[in-house]
């Protein structure tokens, strides 16, 4: 019997990305899932969604 509760945290990553719309790079603080979801829609697909 497990007497403790493991705490589950995402699995985050930091990871600078390029957008050539407006020539600058962004720092963001991914998960494993969201990164293969920028790289599947692009960056600036995504960033539209979320209104970065």
């Amino acid at each position: 019997n497990r007497k403790k509760l493991m705490k589950q945290l995402p699995n985050l990553q930091k990871k600078r990305f390029y957008i050539p719309e407006e020539d600058r790079w962004v720092t963001l603080r991914v998960s494993a899932a969201g990164l293969r979801t920028i790289n599947k829609l692009g960056i600036q697909t995504v960033a539209q969604e979320l209104g970065i």
